[in-house]
């Protein structure tokens, strides 16, 4: 229970009508979980706009509404605030009825195209062999220390995360790593949030579905830098072309990392292998499990963070080298068997072409790359034919099958991948609509030491179908067929 104007400190007011001391029992945006004594905050959303449901809201028993534009109907009982944008307001309220879980905890964001989920699992997995009570907050899953807290967005709504933080702050975590991802920032999931730090890992093109445009997509990462206070600091990819565009209005201390420019951290590959990565930092040469250029960006990223949050850089080496990253990132299944078989969750045509890039320095010459991917449902259509394109440039034979087809048929994604394929390259493809049949029939095309790459849906244990999630792991299905071939 909290009063009305201690849930409205630090929102912008434009009016208020009734008592602003009312006690309010529950905080939501969703008129279906309005319970009495619920303030209940009007979002215009990309689907629905809030303001419609404010008189079904008070008839639930909302106490006071938070919106943009007063209703035409006006309850004498409860309190109406309004203010400029009220998806702000809602992330400032959410934080305020939460008792400001941020302000007690160390908390650092990492945002990109690729390598989000990667850098936060490595922080969390880090600082939890540092000693810490650590949070996670990321695609593939919520953690609080050992406990796993389903994950439904990359970032929850504003309700959710605030409740999640304070969870953590009372389970006594000093530290929470989390993925911000544009449409967060967008949506202003992460307002009100106090945060430490901010990690910038690349922008390539993604999300253009919901963006419109590339341009758009870039401000709105950028636009959490801008937000960051004078004593959170920012960390970003040099290497990458936009990451000094992210640091030209924050306020936070600017640091970069990268293996070609002069940075603050500094990395050098000596040896790239199938079995791991050999780097040079800090004047050290330390081994790491993790695999290819992408993940050497991904490690700097993380002894940065790690020394920016004031640990010792040796200690941070030690216990960076022993880590294995985030489950479905270029995930070996079953290695030793006949051929190589690497799951990873590349669903942008970056991601494809830096694990498939990856993949072609451990290649000896004789070995095969057969390549099965998808493309969600739903999704940037742009980058469908570019999946395809680079897969068929990189591969030796490539399966075009479905990924999470959503509310679209997966043949017609599919067209729309093929596209992208030359006449010539038509030849060394398949078309499987059916993913596992697809996993199937790569593992049955390959031939001793040949590599078969699984991409797009990574860590996902389910395929999304007519709004229908079917249990389904790119994993369970490689590993059957390696044991079906062993036998």
């Amino acid at each position: 229970m909290a009063e009305l104007k201690d849930i409205v400190y630090k929102v912008s007011l434009t009016s208020s009508y009734g008592n602003m001391h009312v006690e309010v029992s529950n905080l939501c945006f969703d008129s279906r979980k309005v319970t009495p004594g619920t303030l209940f905050v009007a979002v215009r959303g990309t689907q629905s706009d809030g303001h419609v449901y404010i008189e079904k809201a008070v008839a639930q028993g909302a106490v006071a509404v938070v919106c943009e534009k007063l209703p035409e109907m006006i309850s004498e009982t409860v309190t109406y605030v309004t203010v400029k944008n009220s998806a702000h307001a809602l992330g400032v309220m959410a934080a305020n009825f939460h008792n400001n879980p941020s302000d007690k905890l160390k908390l650092t964001g990492v945002t990109g195209t690729n390598g989000k989920t990667t850098t936060a699992t490595l922080l969390f997995q880090l600082f939890t062999k540092l000693g810490y009570a650590v949070g996670l907050i990321s695609t593939v899953e919520n953690r609080i220390n050992d406990t796993i807290v389903p994950s439904t967005h990359t970032t929850p709504d504003p309700i959710q995360l605030n409740a999640l933080l304070q969870r953590m702050v009372e389970a006594g975590c000093s530290h929470v790593f989390m993925e911000v991802s544009s449409h967060a920032v967008d949506q202003e999931r992460i307002a009100g949030l106090k945060f430490a730090g901010a990690i910038f890992t690349n922008i390539t093109h993604d999300h253009l579905d919901y963006h419109k445009t590339f341009e758009n997509y870039i401000k709105a990462k950028k636009k959490y830098f801008d937000d960051l206070n004078s004593d959170a600091f920012a960390l970003v990819n040099a290497d990458d072309k936009r990451g000094m565009v992210m640091l030209q209005n924050t306020r936070a201390a600017k640091h970069t990392f990268g293996l070609k420019k002069m940075v603050d951290f500094k990395g050098k590959i000596i040896t790239n292998s199938i079995e791991g990565l050999e780097l040079e930092i800090g004047g050290k040469n330390v081994w790491f499990k993790m695999i290819g250029d992408f993940n050497a960006y991904n490690l700097l990223g993380v002894y940065g963070a790690a020394v920016l949050l004031g640990e010792d850089s040796e200690e941070v080496l030690t216990q960076l080298s022993s880590l294995k990253g985030a489950p479905g990132r270029f995930e070996l299944v079953m290695p030793g068997s006949k051929f190589t078989a690497i799951v990873d969750y590349a669903h942008t045509p970056d991601a494809l072409k830096n694990v498939l890039e990856t993949i072609a320095q451990f290649r000896t010459g004789n070995e095969q790359v057969i390549t099965v991917v998808g493309c969600g449902g739903n999704r940037d259509k742009t980058k469908r034919p570019l999946m395809a394109s680079i897969a068929c440039r990189f591969s030796d034979k490539v399966v075009l099958t479905s990924d999470n087809p959503r509310d679209e048929d997966p043949m017609e994604i599919i067209r729309e991948m093929q596209t992208g394929v030359t006449p010539t390259e038509t030849r060394k493809t398949l078309v499987m609509s059916d993913r596992e049949e697809a996993i199937k029939t790569a593992c049955m095309m390959a031939k001793d030491h040949d590599i078969i790459l699984v991409a797009g849906k990574g860590h996902e244990d389910y395929q999304e179908i007519k709004g229908v999630k079917y249990p389904f792991d790119d994993r369970e299905v490689v590993a059957r067929m390696i044991k079906l071939m062993t036998h």
